[in-house]
């Protein structure tokens, strides 16, 4: 076990207690894992598709029915709020549902007309490639397995699935539906590895690929593990979405919008509309809008951050900024330890000089720009090492949507913080990662798309 990781244990983010404990896998467990997902490919493989889309569509309704149980772990486990829990495990039922629907049409084969010259008949077949690695964070603990679980069982692959150290009951509880569903032994299997472990299982001819959701340093880390031993990978890393405001004919309306969207989950979300850019005639009624909404929040109500040093580490980046001249309007205090409580935070005046003009905030905290020009905008928008989603709102959807298109990112919305579906492609570009999750897209990731060719 390494010595610098934690074990696998629950600690309850509102009192710092540390409520259960699990163990490592040992290394034979591990080995036991992976053996069996290999094992387990040859027959699941076999499996006519209608089969395996009827046992994942079963995946689905479990995640219905045990939404609240769900719920209660990840209040427990990582202090989200009960109602957006079991918000997230009923997105994750029509995950499983949209691919158990989708899976066997969009596993069909796909004719190539070939030319005169070439002749014969061709075509693209959709094949399993085998045992996958997941490895998940613990901000969407059931939502994060969903989009990687779902479409790989259904074209044939196995799951090997490494959860967040912090969640490890949810993990369990996921891995038990998948075996109530009817998922075959060693299809998917939970292991509570350690960082050695994870390279082990990367390194193994039997494992295929691996996914990860996580920070840009454990994605650096895993990437490298994937090119040296030529592995593909998925990395879905850090974000900082700017939302552009151009203008707005309902300004309260739309900073409710923006401040729902940036402290759902307390602000841990990858894709949260982090930088707010608003142009400068709705500026000032924007920030005194939000800083309403934050002042009007009671902190000692206020659902807890993931731990404490999650609280700790936004309340630094925000401490720095003030300190070197940012403003902060509202909220920003972080609660006496070892409870992870910070209240909803409203900054501005943050600039290059500052780590929160760089750094991703992952936390509750609006931070709000104001510019003088679309140009502007757009060029701050830009001025990011992430390039995960993004947003523009205007009254004008013209206007808004020609703005959208100058975005560097995966993901652009008009008039919405994010489209999110699980029919709607997830993932970023530069240091927010590649490849994608969810909608047709995803279920290409860890596919053999074979060239099937006959000739005349």
């Amino acid at each position: 076990m390494s010595p610098s990781q934690p074990t696998y244990q629950v600690t309850d983010p509102a009192t710092g207690e540390v409520l259960k404990t699990f163990p490592f896998s040992t290394d034979a467990e591990i080995e036991a894992a992976v053996a069996g997902a290999d094992t387990a490919f040859d027959a699941w493989r076999q499996v006519p598709i209608e089969e395996r889309a009827a046992i994942v569509q079963r995946v689905s309704d479990l995640f219905g029915e045990r939404a609240q149980e769900l719920a209660r772990l990840s209040q427990q486990e990582m202090g989200k709020a009960f109602d957006e829990g079991k918000e997230e495990s009923e997105f994750s039922q029509a995950i499983f549902g949209y691919y158990a629907t989708e899976g066997p049409k969009l596993a069909a084969d796909r004719p190539i007309p070939t030319s005169s010259d070439t002749g014969g008949t061709a075509m693209v077949e959709y094949r399993p490639v085998g045992a996958v690695l997941g490895i998940m964070p613990w901000n969407f603990p059931t939502y994060q397995i969903a989009r990687f679980a779902a479409p790989n069982l259904v074209l044939g692959n196995t799951i090997i699935l490494k959860h967040a150290e912090s969640v490890p009951q949810t993990a369990l509880a996921v891995e038990q539906i998948m075996k109530d569903a009817g998922v075959p032994e060693g299809a998917y299997v939970n292991v509570f590895a350690t960082h050695e472990q994870i390279e082990t299982i990367i390194a193994d001819k039997r494992v295929q690929g691996v996914s990860l959701t996580g920070s840009e340093r454990a994605g650096a880390v895993v990437a490298s593990l994937a090119g040296k031993y030529l592995k593909k990978c998925v990395l879905e890393l850090g974000g900082s979405d700017p939302m552009v405001v151009l203008d707005s004919q309902d300004v309260p309306a739309l900073a409710q919008t923006a401040w729902d969207f940036r402290v759902y989950n307390n602000g841990q979300v990858c894709n949260s509309n982090k930088r707010m850019i608003v142009m400068d005639d709705v500026y000032d009624a924007f920030v005194a809008e939000l800083t309403e909404k934050a002042k009007a929040i009671d902190a000692s109500a206020h659902a807890p951050m993931s731990s404490r040093r999650a609280a700790e580490s936004i309340n630094e980046q925000v401490q720095e900024a003030v300190s070197k001249g940012a403003t902060l309007h509202a909220g920003g205090v972080l609660g006496e330890g070892p409870s992870a409580h910070y209240s909803p935070a409203v900054l501005t005046g943050v600039t290059p000089e500052m780590a929160a003009f760089h750094e991703e905030l992952f936390g509750p905290v609006a931070v709000v720009y104001k510019v003088s020009s679309e140009d502007e905008a757009v060029q701050l928008a830009n001025a990011t090492r992430f390039g995960l989603g993004g947003s523009v709102f205007s009254a004008d959807v013209d206007k808004a949507k020609r703005i959208a298109r100058l975005l560097d990112s995966g993901m652009t919305n008009v008039n919405t913080p994010a489209g999110e579906a699980a029919e709607l492609p997830f993932g970023g570009t530069k240091r927010s990662g590649f490849g994608r999750e969810l909608g047709p897209l995803g279920f290409d990731e860890f596919c053999n798309k074979r060239l099937y060719y006959v000739a005349d």
